[in-house]
């Protein structure tokens, strides 16, 4: 089989199987998981005085390792029981075996692309936010200007995502983005006022 036909064979299991709305909410949740934590992480450490751009590269990595094993393994169980029960349901209602068929191929499908997006977002999110580290890594940059470039790409990450959602809804994307960008906001308070309260120092 061709790549094009591939395609367009995918392009009729996504239409099928409906798993855009799915796949849209995964990402959107999962990218801001990522994001949000991965900014959590850098202040705890800018707080606690321990910004050493391979110990934020480190737990970078690791993390989104495990938010994507996570997620994918997660989503493809959840998937995988909701549809097969809506399948055998279907099979019993058309006293049928659909196996094999388009239906039952468009659901294989939407269990796989489901799971890849769910692991994959937050794990791509968390990476982006902590980029300006790797720099840092190499000399380029210094760790400070790196969390401060760090704070900036979250909240683009998530005044990004707010617009995303806004174009989904047809509503307003400056309402969205400032809606989640007024979360990141608030999610760095909070990580600044836990990580003193735990003896960290803020020089913010």
């Amino acid at each position: 089989m061709s790549v094009k036909k591939k395609i367009d064979q995918w392009k009729r299991y996504y239409e099928v199987s409906d798993v855009g709305s799915i796949s849209r909410r995964y990402f959107v949740m999962n990218a801001f998981d990522g994001a949000l934590t991965m900014l959590g992480v850098v202040i705890g450490a800018f707080i606690a005085g321990a910004l050493q751009p391979i110990m934020i590269i480190t737990a970078a990595l690791s993390g989104s390792i495990a938010m994507g094993v996570s997620g994918i393994s997660g989503a493809y169980m959840t998937e995988k029981a909701e549809r097969t029960k809506e399948l055998k349901e279907l099979e019993r209602a058309m006293l049928t075996d659909m196996k094999n068929r388009l239906h039952h191929k468009s659901n294989q499908f939407a269990i796989v692309f489901a799971a890849l997006v769910d692991g994959l977002s937050p794990a791509v999110a968390a990476i982006i936010v902590a980029s300006p580290f790797f720099f840092a890594m190499n000399g380029y940059i210094q760790p400070e200007t790196a969390f401060y470039a760090c704070i900036i790409l979250t909240l683009i990450v998530l005044t990004t995502l707010g617009i995303y959602l806004a174009k989904i809804s047809d509503e307003s994307m400056i309402k969205y983005g400032l809606q989640m960008l007024g979360v990141g906001l608030i999610t760095a308070f909070l990580c600044v006022i836990t990580a003193i309260l735990l003896g960290g120092h803020s020089t913010l």
